[in-house]
């Protein structure tokens, strides 16, 4: 899967984005088809120490998922985001099979009926 990773208002360095692209490969294990991935690092100017945002997009085919998480530290908030993309990741393929599941029972009682 390809990523891409922006930071913005300050540079990352690459142990952070090695952590990104390791958590993010393993959203593969959930679901084979993902396209690609955007990942948006922020530094918010706030007075409060959870400053850092991680903002995480995975083009799917016929759906676009998104996680925004915001903690003190990027690993943080990239670990939250990512666990918010696996459940959306869960509930997608849910969603698939059951209507893959609908459209494979009315086939089947179509072939039915003609007999």
């Amino acid at each position: 899967m390809k990523i891409t990773v922006q930071s913005i208002h300050f540079n990352a360095d690459q142990k952070l984005l090695e952590f990104i692209q390791k958590k993010v490969d393993k959203l593969d294990q959930f679901f084979d088809q993902i396209i690609s991935g955007e990942v948006y690092l922020k530094l918010e100017n706030v007075d409060d120490e959870a400053n850092k945002i991680s903002e995480i997009k995975l083009i799917v085919p016929g759906v676009t998922m998104f996680a925004k998480e915001q903690c003190k530290t990027f690993e943080e908030a990239t670990d939250l985001a990512i666990e918010s993309l696996r459940k959306q990741i869960t509930k997608h393929k849910d969603k698939t099979r059951e209507k893959l599941s609908e459209h494979k029972a009315i086939l089947n009682a179509d072939e039915v009926s003609d007999y």
